[in-house]
């Protein structure tokens, strides 16, 4: 229930063009650095950058556009900040433009990432546009020789309605930009004058995906453009000793180089076909040293406690000198989830161009400027040589592999200069050699008063890091690994994540919380919801688990554990929306409740399931979901959102795990790493609670929490099973 705030970022502005630009995490993110705009007080982001000018500008045909430093993850921020531009504004939505990540072009907004692109970066917009539309008003009245309270804004114009003169934004501006403080004070539109926020305007990329119109990093195609693959270890800790270039080329026609620096190993060759058949044979005939071997065949709980631990105590409140001795006697539990990946549907792709000592580089990296940061100091360039443009990925769900693919680019496209470089990651490569969501223990123990209530609440969790992403540290990019100049990772990367959401979000009066943080054997950072996927999975469990012991209903036993009436709404409306859904015999509804970050977006799931209690099958049959994210700024994106939260989470539940040998991860594919497939998808239903008079919170990772757990509680609904320990396979039914 605390909350930290840091915010920071630099601006690099661009000519002629007005800017719209906003800081959604500032400069680098890291999750114990977020901000929340809480009533009308002024963005922290726009501290940095606090004239008008920096934030907008006009093109000279009257439209906007508007520069974000983030990237379109599928959360579909382009449109919902278009709408909040051209609602402060009051212009068409086709009047605004919204440029993504760009070096040379947007703000350093560090990463897009922590939910935070509606929270932050829109109300940047929000009132970056209030600002300029009552500056507009300001000089159209000079300009029109009358007050501005006189003068209507709309579709770009300033009119006087008293004799119909009117005068378009650029007219006004005259090529000047607007170098006034954007002021706390403005006034914003009111809430009942909207136009476009709250609204479910669709996202124009959809209807490009559906057409199968080039949009992502992966449809990149460039005059005389030459293809890369490359040959990466069998192992983390294996080195290069030998291949034979010679009998490459012998063996596939058209390899026109090979590129080696220490164990980095890449190919490129004239077409893309060629490039993976090179690519095949190093792997098959280069040869590479012995590793450490992995712990494969060992107990992973016991594996994983057995390393060298850093303790930290999370939260301590209330006094348990008594709780051994508690009235309602102690319950205690123990859960886990294994290592998840991304499994994103595209795999990794960047495109480099090394020219004229610049380098240029298109990635679907989360964060260009910190990318842009750490490949400055892996390849010693100027950092005003670097340009890096984000272009959206097919699949992401946190810090996957566009920043490794990018970076082991720009080493090719230095390599071969003068043309634009394709590297595009295998399958194999981007399941293989991805950071993962990082494997996770939780330890629950609690005793209830004599009127059913928790009294004491103990909670620990084992964790390793959730952020090794790059943020100007060379190290933490794969290639460095590998170079004859290697890298060595100083910093464990953010642990906090592994505790997120690990405070439960309830009414006890003593609670305590631990967090064990281990180096485990997989590489690991940011997945979708960080800790709180497993954090909420554990306590939600263990809550249902309480309200048996207490012999009370498990929604009525967690309305009973909360004064938030935020909270009480959403776990209401989730009652409301089940009450009449029938259950057979081995079916099952589940519940589960969590606010992200415990000062994000509240989200209440529930999940029907069916079990085959001979084959141990679990279907999901339905899901609802009951959000409360604030103020709505595009109703459709919070719904789609949600929707595939819940449906991720549903497959992380059920069927992914990251398998290991000896050498390395052989979940290759997506047989041996499974996820929902269309036809084990269930109906999904979302109820959003619009408070449009409240700040809009972070919504892109409310719902993956609790869906893990209602899908457990339904489980043991359904057939009298508590699985405590992720994923819920069939042989844990059976057994």
């Amino acid at each position: 229930m605390k909350t930290s705030n840091h915010s920071r970022r630099n601006f690099l502005k661009t000519a002629g063009c007005i800017t719209i630009s906003f800081p959604l995490l500032g400069g680098y993110w890291s999750a114990a650095g977020e901000t929340t705009l809480v009533g009308n007080v002024l963005p922290r982001n726009i501290g940095d950058e606090s004239k008008i000018s920096a934030w907008l500008k006009v093109l000279d045909d009257g439209r906007v556009r508007v520069f974000t430093g983030k990237l379109e993850l599928g959360q579909g921020i382009r449109t919902a900040i278009a709408q909040v531009a051209a609602e402060e504004l009051d212009m068409d939505l086709d009047q605004v433009e919204v440029m993504l990540a760009d070096t040379h072009q947007t703000p350093n907004e560090g990463y897009t990432a922590g939910s935070g692109s509606i929270e932050r970066s829109a109300m940047s917009v929000r009132y970056a546009a209030a600002s300029a539309r009552q500056k507009l008003l300001e000089l159209g009245a000079v300009k029109l020789n009358t007050k501005p309270e006189n003068l209507t804004v709309k579709k770009g114009r300033v009119s006087n309605p008293q004799d119909n003169h009117s005068l378009t934004f650029a007219e006004i501006l005259e090529g000047r930009q607007l170098e006034d403080e954007i002021q706390q004070s403005v006034s914003l539109k009111p809430t009942e004058n909207y136009q476009y926020v709250g609204k479910p305007i669709p996202r124009q990329d959809i209807e490009m995906m559906v057409r199968g119109e080039p949009l992502f990093v992966q449809d990149l195609r460039f005059p005389g453009m030459v293809h890369a693959r490359v040959v990466h270890p069998k192992s983390y800790q294996a080195k290069l000793l030998k291949f034979d270039e010679a009998a490459l080329k012998r063996a596939v026609p058209g390899v026109i180089k090979t590129i080696v620096n220490g164990s980095f190993l890449a190919v490129l060759a004239s077409d893309e076909y060629q490039a993976v058949r090179a690519q095949a044979y190093l792997q098959q005939n280069a040869t590479w040293s012995d590793a450490s071997p992995l712990p494969v065949g060992q107990d992973m709980e016991q594996y994983l406690r057995s390393l060298p631990l850093r303790s930290e105590n999370v939260i301590e409140t209330g006094n348990f000198a008594e709780m051994e001795n508690a009235s309602g006697g102690l319950l205690k539990a123990s859960y886990s989830k294994p290592y998840i990946m991304h499994g994103a549907i595209g795999p990794s792709c960047a495109v480099a161009l090394y020219e004229n000592e610049k380098l240029e580089i298109w990635s679907h990296s989360q964060g260009v400027y910190p990318l842009r940061e750490s490949i400055q100091k892996l390849l010693n360039l100027d950092l005003s040589n670097i340009h890096i443009k984000g272009v959206p990925g097919a699949g992401c769900y946190g810090h996957n592999g566009a920043d490794d693919v990018a970076a082991e680019a720009a080493i090719i496209a230095m390599a071969y200069p003068g043309r634009h470089i394709r590297l595009q990651w295998a399958r194999h490569d981007e399941h293989g050699w991805e950071p993962y969501g990082s494997a996770m223990q939780m330890e629950a123990e609690a005793s209830l008063d004599s009127s059913g209530k928790i009294q004491y609440w103990q909670y620990t969790v084992w964790s390793d890091t959730h952020s090794t992403r790059p943020g100007g540290d060379p190290a933490n990019l794969l290639v460095a690994h590998y170079l004859e100049k290697s890298m060595r990772i100083d910093s464990e990367g953010y642990t906090g994540g592994g505790y997120r959401n690990a405070e439960p979000y309830y009414t006890i009066p003593n609670v305590k919380v631990n967090a064990r943080f281990f180096n485990g054997p997989l590489r690991v950072s940011s997945l979708r919801s960080l800790g709180a996927y497993a954090n909420i999975f554990a306590i939600e469990s263990f809550m249902d688990e309480l309200a048996e012991k207490a012999g009370k209903d498990p929604l009525a036993f967690r309305l009973a554990h909360t004064e938030d009436e935020r909270s009480v709404a959403v776990i209401q409306k989730l009652q409301e929306l089940t009450q009449n859904e029938p259950t057979a015999e081995n079916e099952g509804i589940g519940y589960a409740f969590s606010r992200y970050k415990n000062s994000a977006s509240y989200c209440a799931v529930a999940a029907k399931v069916q079990v085959n209690t001979t084959s141990g099958e679990v279907g999901v049959q339905k899901m609802w979901a009951s959000i409360d994210a604030g103020q709505v700024i595009n109703l459709d994106g919070i719904k789609n959102q949600t929707e595939g939260g819940m449906v991720q989470a549903a497959s992380w539940t059920l069927m992914e795990e990251v398998k290991f040998d000896e050498q390395h991860v052989n979940s290759l594919d997506w047989e041996s790493y499974p996820v929902f497939r269309f036809n084990q998808i269930p109906e999904v239903e979302v109820a959003v609670i619009d408070r449009p008079d409240l700040p809009p919170l972070g919504a892109g990772e409310a719902a993956q929490a609790p869906t893990g757990a209602a899908v457990a509680n339904a489980v043991y609904k359904a057939c009298g099973k508590r699985v405590r320990h992720l994923p819920i396979r069939p042989e844990k039914i059976r057994t």
